[in-house]
């Protein structure tokens, strides 16, 4: 794989060979970090943690790769079973060393064997449930008619204004 960075040596082998196929995935699609993010609900820097190992992508943005990527339902759905495996896989962060009363920190635990990785539920717009989707139609659609009523008005007391200074 030409241009990536090497991925960790203790990584397990499930996370290895997704982060490889992911990576091979975005390769394919011609795309830079910059234009995945655009074409996508994820940010550059978030595609950067997935593409280096550093955090397990969530599966919406698993699902938007292979969409862009064109693949067919039959990979695509591979494709989020080897995100599962790897993310069963996946090592956990350290979590933040507990400060005690003086201030002092102590020393930082691996997280519990059972805690899993939170999948975030960031989708793109263009993903969201009609029924969500309309009701943010409904807001859009009240402020254009509010911003509207607010410059009829000012331009009526501009108009206003005109007429009795003249």
């Amino acid at each position: 794989m030409s241009g990536w960075q090497a991925l960790p040596d203790d990584l397990p082998p499930e996370v290895r060979h997704f982060v490889e196929q992911l990576r091979q995935l975005k390769d394919r699609t011609g795309l830079s970090l910059v234009a995945l993010g655009a074409r996508t609900a994820y940010s550059k820097s978030s595609w950067h943690r997935y593409l280096n190992a550093t955090q397990p992508p969530p599966q919406q943005a698993v699902a938007a790769l292979c969409r862009i990527a064109g693949l067919d339902s039959t990979d695509a759905e591979r494709f989020g079973v080897r995100r599962e495996l790897a993310v069963e896989a996946w090592p956990r962060p350290v979590t933040a060393p507990p400060r005690t009363a003086e201030g002092e920190q102590g020393e930082g635990e691996p997280a519990e064997q059972g805690e899993r990785y939170e999948d975030d539920p960031t989708l793109p717009w263009w993903d969201e449930p009609p029924s969500e989707r309309a009701s943010g139609m409904k807001h859009l659609l009240l402020a254009a008619g509010l911003l509207l009523v607010l410059l009829v008005l000012v331009l009526l007391l501009g108009v206003a204004g005109a007429v009795a200074s003249g």
